[in-house]
C-alpha cells in the first residue's frame, strides 16, 4: 500500500483483506490495514492488526510506528497499561529516528499525567526536551 500526499492509504479495505487471505504472513499488509482501520474509527480492529503485524515481524522503523500507533489506539480505549508498554518499547529501544523517540516520550508523558504519575510524566517531558535541544545543536 502507498500513502498519498495527504497521508491516506491507497486501496480499499476489501483489497487489503484479499491480500491477507492470499498471504496471511505478510506483516506489512496487516500494518497497512491497521492504519486504514484506525482512520475509519475501527480502533479494536486496528489494534488487532498492529499486534499481528508486530508478531509477524516488521522492518525496524515500521515496528516502532506500529507500537506507537497501537499505543495511541490502546490509550483511546483506556487500555493505559497496554499503551504504556507500547510507548516504553520504543523508548527503551532508543531509535535513531529522534522524531519517533520524541513522540513516544510525549505520548507516554501524557499517559502518565492522565493516570496521576506526575513525576514520571515530568521525567519523560525532560528527556524529550533534551532530545530536542540536542537536535537543534547538532549533537
Amino acid at each position: 500500500m502507498l500513502k498519498d500526499a495527504l497521508g491516506s492509504y491507497r486501496g480499499s479495505l476489501a483489497e487489503l483483506d484479499r491480500i491477507i487471505d492470499e498471504d496471511p504472513n505478510n506483516a506489512e499488509v496487516y500494518y497497512d490495514r491497521a492504519n486504514v482501520r484506525s482512520g475509519r474509527g475501527d480502533i479494536e480492529g486496528a489494534i488487532d492488526d498492529y499486534s499481528k503485524a508486530i508478531e509477524l515481524g516488521l522492518r525496524l522503523r515500521e515496528r516502532f510506528l506500529a507500537h506507537g500507533n497501537r499505543g495511541i489506539a490502546r490509550a483511546a480505549l483506556e487500555d493505559n497499561q497496554g499503551a504504556f508498554e507500547d510507548f516504553t518499547v520504543i523508548i527503551e529501544a532508543s531509535p535513531k529516528n529522534r522524531g519517533i523517540l520524541r513522540t513516544a516520550l510525549y505520548n507516554r508523558a501524557m499517559l502518565r499525567e492522565k493516570t496521576g504519575d506526575i513525576e514520571g510524566a515530568a521525567m519523560d517531558y525532560q528527556q524529550r526536551s533534551e532530545i530536542i535541544i540536542k537536535s537543534k545543536t547538532g549533537e
